[in-house]
Formats: structure tokens, sequence, C-alpha cells
């Protein structure tokens, strides 16, 4: 079988990902989670007359104004095949530019590498699926299965808009044997040799919005009242300090075992005392986060809103939570530990749930992996790829739930470390290198004409 790109197209692939991500970038579709927001529909467009000369038909789906999705396929001469769906979102989560050493929304090239909102999560793998689907219907390639791309709303914000409603409320069947999406494939290494993580599976997400309810009064007289934000900030002190017990689950305990760490890592890795005690003190913060997020369940208090006026002792109070559960904690489960947490003060409060997603895992016995795995071998000699369970949510779960083998993968350079990898998803100075670019695009090409 022969690829698509050979060594000599690097810089003219580069070039061409990178142009498409830098238009995506500057299209600002940032998605605060009002409905209104996102304006998805303006990367739709990007894409459409990106896949314009190519003859590679498009669908558009837009349940609401602005927020669009494409949809784009490669029809499969045996329908009795495998298919296979890449799917890539186009919405990015706000930027404060003033944190930023480059426009957040330039998508500016320097010294080989493109900055701006989304080059890393996603839109650098949603051009180079684009790119190389664009390659594949030039080149008149017909894979022997179906082969969809996807560049889907709304993912950052629960992806009502996206995934969801495009796998539940259109006619086209998006249904895949095999799904891939964000964001596994960077480079890690642990002590044991290079790593490539592969992300079988998922946290679960479940977003509640908190009321604290208290008596109102004048501000100049405090003394024994009922204050609704004093109540609040002891409500998000417990929240904060609560720690749930270590959860050895199957992913975890597999990518332990696979990644074959030497003691005392590995060790403590698979001790609930001594992993404790490892997060608390490890010196690399972000990899303690993940080892942390990947063995606990999460509270995380994100916003807080109240009050009326300055004069005026407050009688509500509403808090927001951001709760990550992890593979056999159901919704019920993840209640009792916010009621848990929050302890006597929970009679005072009102608890609603406005999103409310499980954990979700595909298995690795599969041929996908074992492709992955070629692609590896391939694109990062000498690397083994390793099942890992991300903390984010992805549109995965919606696949994996119509019985789908969902990965999240990608190729990176080793131009970003793991720490700088995962910094920069949600942070200030998100960037990607254009090696990057060049290597994901030589994947997605690879399983587009393996597959």
């Amino acid at each position: 079988m022969s690829l698509g790109f050979d060594v000599r197209d690097e810089d003219r692939v580069a070039n061409e990902v990178g142009e498409l991500l830098s238009a995506m970038i500057r299209n600002a579709c940032v998605n605060d989670g009002s409905e209104t927001s996102g304006h998805e529909s303006r990367n739709v467009a990007t894409l459409t007359d990106f896949f314009a000369s190519c003859g590679l038909p498009v669908e558009v789906y837009e349940p609401a104004p602005g927020r669009g999705s494409l949809v784009a396929r490669l029809e499969g001469r045996n329908p009795e095949a495998p298919s296979l769906l890449l799917i890539g979102h186009t919405d990015v989560v706000p930027a404060d530019d003033a944190n930023w050493l480059h426009d957040p929304f330039g998508g500016e090239l320097i010294d080989g590498v493109i900055w701006g909102r989304g080059a890393v999560d996603m839109l650098n793998l949603t051009a180079s699926m684009a790119a190389a689907m664009r390659q594949a219907s030039l080149d008149g390639w017909t894979p022997e299965g179906d082969i969809t791309f996807v560049a889907s709303a709304d993912e950052e914000c629960g992806s009502r808009f996206g995934a969801e409603f495009l796998t539940t409320q259109t006619p086209h069947d998006l249904r895949a044997d095999h799904v891939l999406t964000e964001a596994g494939g960077f480079p890690l290494d642990l002590g044991s040799g290079p790593l490539r993580p592969v992300i079988v599976g998922e946290k679960g997400v479940h977003w509640f919005k908190l009321v604290v309810h208290g008596v109102p009064g004048h501000g100049s007289q405090p003394l024994r009242t009922d204050n609704a934000v004093v109540k609040a900030a002891e409500c998000i002190r417990r929240l904060a300090a609560f720690t749930p017990r270590v959860n050895m689950t199957e992913p975890w305990r597999r990518f332990v075992e696979d990644a074959n760490l030497a003691a005392p890592l590995g060790d403590a890795l698979t001790d609930p005392v001594a992993l404790d005690a490892l997060v608390e003190t490890l010196d690399d913060v972000a990899l303690a986060r993940q080892i942390h997020a990947c063995t606990h369940l999460t509270i995380a208090p994100t916003r807080v809103d109240g009050g009326t006026k300055t004069n005026v002792i407050p009688d509500r109070v509403e808090i927001e939570l951001d709760v990550r559960s992890l593979p056999g904690q159901n919704s019920e489960d993840v209640r009792g530990v916010v009621i848990d947490a929050l302890g006597d003060l929970a009679s005072s409060v009102t608890i609603s749930t406005t999103l409310d997603d499980v954990a979700s895992v595909s298995p690795i016995d599969t041929a996908l992996w074992d492709l992955c795995q070629q692609a590896t071998d391939l694109f990062a000699p000498g690397a083994r790829n390793v099942a890992y369970l991300t903390v984010g949510a992805t549109d995965a779960r919606f696949f994996r739930r119509s019985g789908s083998v969902a990965y999240g993968f990608g190729m990176f350079s080793d131009a970003i470390s793991f720490e700088q990898f995962g910094a920069m998803f949600h942070g200030d100075n998100e960037r990607v290198d254009t090696r990057s670019l060049w290597l994901s695009t030589q994947l997605w090409d690879f399983l587009i004409r393996s597959h």
C-alpha cells in the first residue's frame, strides 16, 4: 500500500495544514456555553472551501443559527468492511489575550510554531484530518470500508449542538466500527522508554449548580445573620478540600502495567497510600495532576454568582461545579459524593444537574489498536502505544454508546513536552509546531489507506 504523502511533501503539507489551522483559529469560534456563542459555522465555511477543489461531497447540519457541523465521506467499495470515522471539533474555549505572548486569535506562524486558541485543543487535528481526507479524494482513493470525516460543533460545552445532535437527530447514519478523535499520541517517557498514549476511555462529566440559601438583611447589621455568601464560602472550601479515596480502575492498572515503570514510581502508582503521597510531592506538577485525576473522582468549584447590592445581606448564591467520575461510578454515586463533601451544609443547598455523562471505555484487543501501533512504528519509531484514560471529555463517548470502538490519537513531535502539552489545554499560550501538523497528517493518511 502506498501513502498519499512522502518525505518530499513535508514542507508543502505543513504549510497547507498550517494555513488551514491559522484560518480556523482566526475564525474565533469561541464557545462560552451560551446558545448564541460558538459560531462554528465560520469554520464549517472554511472547511467547505478547503474541500471544494477536491470534489469531496460535504453535508452541513446546523441545529441552531451559527452552530454548524460538517460531514464528508469517502464511500467504501465493500459495505461489509469495517468503517472508520475521524471526528475533530471546531469550537474553542475563551482566551484572555492579556495573558498571552501573542494574539490568541491571530493564528500567527512564528519560527515554525502556530500560536492561537485551539492550536492544540483540537483545531490542529481537525485541520490535519481534513488535509488527509482531501488528499485521498484528490488521489481518487476508494477505501475498503466507508471513511467519514466530521467537523463537529459544541464539543467544549457538552456537544448538544454537535456530536449529540449528529448521532441522535439527523438522517445521516454516523455509526462506525472505529472512531478516532483527540488527544493521544503525545510523547511521554516515564523512565521505561518512549511511550505514546492512546486514549481508550474518558472520565464522566457531571456539572452541578448549587444554590446556597440564606436570609436577606441590611449590610450594616451583619451580626448573627444567615449570609449566603459566607455560607457559600464554606461550601466551596469543603468541596475544594474533599478528596475521595483512590480508585484503581482497570484502565489505570493496564496503563501502569503496559508502561512497565520501574520502582519506586511503578510501585507507587498501584499503592493507594503511596500514590496519594506521591501526587503531593512530585516535582512535575503536570504529571501529578494527571495521576491524581486518573485515580480519583474530582470536584472543582468553577463559578460563583450571588448577592444583589453592596449593603444587602445576600440570601442566594449560585456555585457551579465540574465533577469528573471514573469508570464504574454512576450519577447517583457522584451526587452522593457532593453531598458528603458539603456535610451539614447540604441541607441549606439546592443541587441541580446541568450535565450528566458517565465514563466510557473501549477495549484494546481490536484491529484499530493494532493499526495505531503500526502507525507509531512508522512515525515515532521505537515508541510503544499505551492505553490511557483521559480526564477530559471528548466526542468519542457518543460513539461508544452506539457500539463503536473509539480512541483518542494523534502524532506529535518531541518539540512539545508532556508538561507543556497538558498545560496548553484551556491554558495560556496555546501553540503547535508545524512538524506535529505534518506527523498528524501522515497518521490520518496512513489510517485512511490502511483501514
